[in-house]
This record gives structure tokens, sequence and C-alpha cells, in this order.
């Protein structure tokens, strides 16, 4: 289930976080007892195995 950048935005905002500021290519995302979350967003380009198996586990 790859997912892209902008999918994962949506995907924690879907979940209660909120955007704190777009830095770059990447997006910070914020949300009360969990604390910020960078997500890389390169255009459409599907995230790493790895770092989206992680940011799942953030949500």
């Amino acid at each position: 289930m790859p997912l892209s950048g902008k999918e994962m935005v949506k995907y924690y905002r879907k979940h209660g976080w909120t955007q704190v500021r777009k830095t770059g290519s990447h997006v910070i995302m914020y949300k009360k007892n969990k604390g910020t979350q960078p997500i890389p967003v390169h255009s459409n380009k599907d995230l790493g195995k790895g770092l989206e198996s992680k940011l799942l586990k953030e949500v």
C-alpha cells in the first residue's frame, strides 16, 4: 500500500492532526500529546517502505 506524501498528510488530518507549517518539501503536522511530525511531500512520489510504516505507527 504505497502512499505518497500528499496522501499521508490527508491520512494524518483525518486522524486529528493539524498542519502547523510547510517548510520546503516537508509538511509539519501537530497533535496534542504527540508533538510534531514532519512528512516529506515530493510531488506524487511514494514514500519509502520504512518511512511509511514509521509514519503510520505514529498516528
